[in-house]
């Protein structure tokens, strides 16, 4: 794979992050249907094409960095012309429609394409920055996912192998929900020690659904999961832990900002059931994001829970 095969779909705060990241080693194409979004104290490096056209995007190993929730329609109207490349999805949640992953709706709309994830703890300004940061990778294929590997990593940004591409996907959506529930615990003034306990039993809950759809309990352990998990709930840099305190304050949030979790909770509100899982703060979260309910009103269900051993 050459330095100058890379193409970056999506020029949203993460996308546009990964280009400036890239863009100082390689020559990368970043597309978008807007402005890429930089910081302020951040350039573009000399290597970075940025394009609206979509067919001078075209590179062998190419990164969505797209709304979980759009990516199904960006397939749709575009896939023919992704399909033979490696598409790396950046994405973390669940599709609401198909109740499936990133990964799952690129291989059904690209069936000869090299499907991987990225993902794992990080803010895109931190990357931008060129601040240390470390990612999953994850490939189902051994060589491919070495060859990405190689291609894709910088001084500053370390990826770290893995062929569960199930359980790097989920730990990176499901994570998104249980910040959510995090911030709102902080934001209604419960305290800190609401939002570890909060914070501990919502990991528990995305351990047992991703098990459950054939991901490895290790992998949920790492950066992809738990290291994903620490950051998101815990930093007002997180939209997700942002919009669960705005949720916990009974304000309103921008509306005009993604919020992954959000969306990803309603889906697992009905993909637990269907797996035979329990996801009590999942379902929570769910329902203060569709206006069912208030924070106080979910904190007495989840105490509500039987008694029983960790």
């Amino acid at each position: 794979m050459s330095e100058a095969e890379v193409a970056i779909l999506g020029a949203g705060a993460f996308g546009t992050a990964l280009a400036v990241a890239l863009g100082a080693q390689h020559r990368v194409t970043l597309w978008g249907r807007s402005a890429p979004r930089l910081p302020a104290d951040v350039r573009l490096p000399d290597g970075v094409t940025v394009t609206t056209n979509l067919a001078e995007a075209s590179a062998p190993a190419t990164l969505l960095a797209l709304p979980a929730q759009t990516l199904s329609g960006f397939l749709a109207e575009h896939g023919p012309r992704l399909d033979g490349r490696a598409l790396v999805s950046c994405a973390k949640g669940i599709d609401l429609a198909t109740l499936e992953g990133p990964s799952h709706l690129i291989r059904r709309a690209c069936p000869a394409a090299t499907v991987a994830v990225l993902t794992g703890p990080s803010f895109a300004a931190d990357i931008a920055r060129g601040l240390p940061t470390a990612l999953t990778l994850a490939c189902a294929s051994t060589d491919a996912g070495k060859a990405l590997q190689h291609a894709l990593a910088t001084p500053a940004l370390r990826l770290y192998r893995t062929t569960d591409v199930t359980g790097a996907e989920l730990g990176g959506a499901l994570k998104n929900v249980i910040a959510i529930a995090a911030g709102a615990a902080i934001g209604a003034g419960l305290g800190d020690s609401a939002r570890a306990a909060i914070v501990t039993r919502g990991f528990a809950e995305m351990t047992r659904l991703a098990t459950r759809l054939g991901a490895e309990p290790e992998t949920l352990a790492g950066l992809s999961g738990l290291g994903d998990l620490i950051l998101t709930a815990t930093s007002e840099h997180s939209r997700n832990y942002r919009y669960g305190l705005a949720l916990g304050r009974c304000e309103t949030f921008d509306p005009g900002v993604t919020v992954e979790g959000a969306a990803t909770a309603r889906a697992v509100a009905r993909l637990g059931p269907r797996e035979g899982v329990e996801m009590p703060v999942a379902a929570q979260v769910a329902a203060l994001a569709e206006g069912r309910g208030t924070v106080a009103d979910a904190l007495i269900t989840l105490l509500a829970r039987p008694l029983r051993e960790e």
